[in-house]
């Protein structure tokens, strides 16, 4: 019936043809696929920092109360918030928007805390102490101010 070998490689290049097509058509639809998977894990991924921020931010904004009611020292306050503030995903730089409460974290983290600072003998404590209070009256000023912005801005950030 068909005599002339060209028809037979025209037809076979018909098939090689449709069958590439159907492989890519393949591929494009598994690309689509995956794409719209990586989409999704990238917006569930960006809620779930979005939730442990707004956890934090709750507690910043506890403690900066507490401090500017007075009912948390600056030690505790800047130790926390420090900590705290190092925790979010979502956010960069803070230690340069509030340096007096990071720069009072930095003077103080070196001091042992709870059990440890009970197994000191008395004249270590109080030379602890004394450095502390030194560095809080040099940067108590500097560290209301910062409260008084970092409370701003965890209220703006909690509200979003």
């Amino acid at each position: 019936m068909f005599s002339n070998p060209w028809i037979y490689l025209a037809l076979l290049a018909m098939v090689i043809i449709g069958v590439l097509a159907a492989v890519a058509v393949k591929l494009l639809r598994q690309l689509k696929q995956q794409t719209l998977e990586q989409e999704q894990q990238k917006a569930a991924q960006q809620q779930a920092l979005q939730q442990h921020d707004k956890k934090i931010i709750a507690s910043v904004i506890i403690i900066v109360r507490a401090m500017k009611e007075e009912q948390c020292d600056f030690a505790e306050g800047c130790w926390r918030l420090s900590v705290l503030l190092d925790s979010l995903k979502l956010s960069q730089d803070l230690n340069l928007q509030f340096p007096a409460v990071f720069k009072f974290y930095e003077g103080i983290k070196h001091m042992p805390i709870l059990a440890e600072r009970k197994k000191l003998d008395k004249r270590t404590r109080m030379k602890l102490d004394l450095e502390r209070m030194k560095l809080e009256a040099e940067l108590a000023e500097d560290i209301r101010r910062d409260i008084g912005l970092l409370h701003q801005y965890a209220n703006e950030r909690n509200s979003n």
